[in-house]
């Protein structure tokens, strides 16, 4: 449960980390900050092709934060059909989707104040 800002740039990193270690797309983190009455400060969005990978994502981010910052997530939901699992590391809530359901649920478009910032992969 990160504090600072300091440890959040830290857990967003080695998030980042985790998705991009299975080939999670389409990365976007949501800057939260300046919108009232928000549950945490960013968001972090990615997809994955399919049910296989969405886990494989969520159980990469889980096991690089512990091993890295000895951190783990407070809640998480969806696993049960990994269409959408939700990842609250309080701070900084993870969603990782499969393709059609982020287009359908357009959490960027409900948050559109946001300030977003797209990542690069290299694969």
């Amino acid at each position: 449960m990160t504090k600072d800002k300091a440890s959040t740039d830290t857990l967003i990193a080695t998030i980042l980390k985790g998705i991009e270690e299975v080939k999670g797309n389409d990365i976007d983190i949501l800057d939260l900050r300046e919108i009232e009455n928000t549950v945490c400060d960013y968001f972090i969005i990615c997809n994955g092709t399919s049910n296989t990978q969405v886990n494989a994502i969520v159980g990469s981010i889980q096991k690089i934060v512990s091993k890295e910052i000895k951190d783990k997530p407070w809640h998480i939901e969806g696993t049960e059909n990994a269409e959408w699992i939700l990842m609250d590391y309080v701070n900084v809530v993870v969603h990782v989707f499969q393709k059609h359901i982020r287009e359908f649920y357009d959490i960027e478009g409900l948050w559109g104040d946001a300030k977003i910032t797209s990542i690069q992969t290299n694969y």
